[in-house]
């Protein structure tokens, strides 16, 4: 990573309340130059520019600090990880960070596998899985602090992927771009069907550009009923509380 790099990624974090030192800032070298390596043949990402991958990928991860503190050592599941993302930028700047990172794609847990030992994460949880059936996973059911997830599908199917995993009086969040249209409404509904309680908005800005995210944020009141997360594909193709799928809430939350 060049000096200009390492000062983009530096003033960026600390403008969002993160002091990398020069371990983190070491570690996020070996990642974007591993990440841009592996790119060339895999396309595990369609941003290519180094650049762009500090501030679009590294900052804009790292924008989760904004909706939960990650200092505490509290357990953090992140789901649709890809490459890596939100999950490895927060255990670069956390390391103490119980983090299990959970992606279906066999190339990209590949990857990720390949990278651990070479950041020096040996306590770092990857699982190959779809989010339907390990969210029916006793050992990861509801042992959650945080469920955290970037770009991976629509409010309501995320929070059916996503809400399993988190412990009551745990967090949900979900990195969204800032205009969400119907798909908050519709995640109120789907979020009271699977024990979340109110859908909080935290508007955040990525360091370094003009880009407005939004942290969807839902606290986690009640357990989630056993009939969900449900098989793999319907969450997608039958989101609970759109109009038009035929799907309703448990009676239990109705």
């Amino acid at each position: 990573m060049t000096d200009h790099l390492r000062s983009v990624l530096q003033e960026g974090s600390e403008s969002l309340g993160v002091i990398l030192d020069s371990t983190a800032l070491d570690r996020f070298s070996l990642f974007l130059e591993q990440l841009l390596q592996w790119n060339q043949k895999h396309n595990l990402t369609a941003i290519r520019d180094p650049e762009e991958v500090v501030t679009r990928h590294f900052l804009d991860s790292l924008t989760c600090v904004k909706g939960f503190d990650f200092s505490t050592g509290k357990p953090v599941i992140d789901v649709g990880t890809g490459a890596g993302f939100p999950g490895i930028p927060l255990k670069i700047a956390f390391p103490d960070l119980p983090l299990t990172l959970l992606e279906a794609s066999g190339k990209k847990v590949e990857f990720l596998q390949h990278l651990a030992p070479i950041l020096g994460y040996g306590d770092l949880d990857i699982a190959h899985a779809r989010a339907e059936d390990f969210g029916h996973v006793r050992t990861y059911r509801g042992k959650f602090q945080l469920c955290v997830s970037r770009a991976v599908a629509a409010l309501p199917t995320l929070a059916e992927f996503c809400l399993p995993f988190v412990a009551q009086g745990g967090y949900f969040i979900a990195q969204k771009n800032a205009d969400l249209g119907d798909e908050l409404e519709q995640g109120r509904e789907a979020s009271l069907a699977l024990g979340g309680g109110e859908v909080e908005v935290i508007p955040v800005t990525v360091p370094g550009t003009d880009l407005q995210r939004a942290l969807i944020r839902i606290r986690k009141e009640n357990r989630t009923l056993s009939p969900y997360p449900r098989r793999p594909g319907v969450p997608g193709k039958r989101p609970l509380g759109v109009p038009g799928t035929g799907e309703r809430p448990h009676p239990k939350y109705r």
